[in-house]
């Protein structure tokens, strides 16, 4: 890979790497990982690939693809004739995002339907005046966001469990 490109690889496992730390709360090591192997797609990436490229010792990226492996973010395959174990992204884990990712705005849809419901009922009590009672736009338009958006993700669920 020429210099250009291979920096460009570099700064970007290095984006992915700190987004997964927070989004994960993974060590920075593991993190660094799962973006060196989601960069480097269906061929796998071997155990010294990742010692050489990620600058870390033999038993710190093993540990970390131990830690990976039992979270079930990566899993491993052989090829014949080779004696060295290729890593790839879990495609399950795929799925558990969006899984999390759904079950996370349902909460919030249910939350914000519940909330809406008793200010409502608050509205339409008789003593209520006009300045007093709340405003529902937000709720409304947040709960049609949350249905839309619940909606397209699982389109994009089915659309990979299709592929499998």
């Amino acid at each position: 890979m020429n210099t250009s490109k291979n920096q460009k690889r570099c700064k970007l496992i290095e984006k992915l790497g700190v987004h997964f730390e927070q989004k994960d709360k993974l060590a920075p090591v593991a993190a660094r990982i799962v973006a060196y192997i989601i960069l480097n797609g269906k061929k796998g990436t071997s155990f010294d690939e990742l010692v050489e490229n990620l600058c870390a010792s033999k038993s710190t990226i093993s540990t970390h693809l131990t830690y990976l492996q039992s979270r079930e973010k990566i899993i491993y395959f052989t090829k014949t004739g080779d004696r060295k174990k290729y890593f790839i992204l879990n495609p399950d884990s795929i799925i558990q995002n969006i899984n999390q990712m759904i079950s996370m705005w349902t909460t919030q849809r249910d939350l914000h339907i519940e909330v809406k419901a008793f200010k409502e009922d608050f509205n339409n009590l008789k003593e209520i005046i006009e300045e007093e009672k709340f405003d529902l736009d937000f709720h409304n338009d947040y709960i049609q966001f949350l249905d839309q958006t619940i909606l397209s993700v699982n389109q994009l669920k089915s659309k990979i469990n299709n592929k499998k």
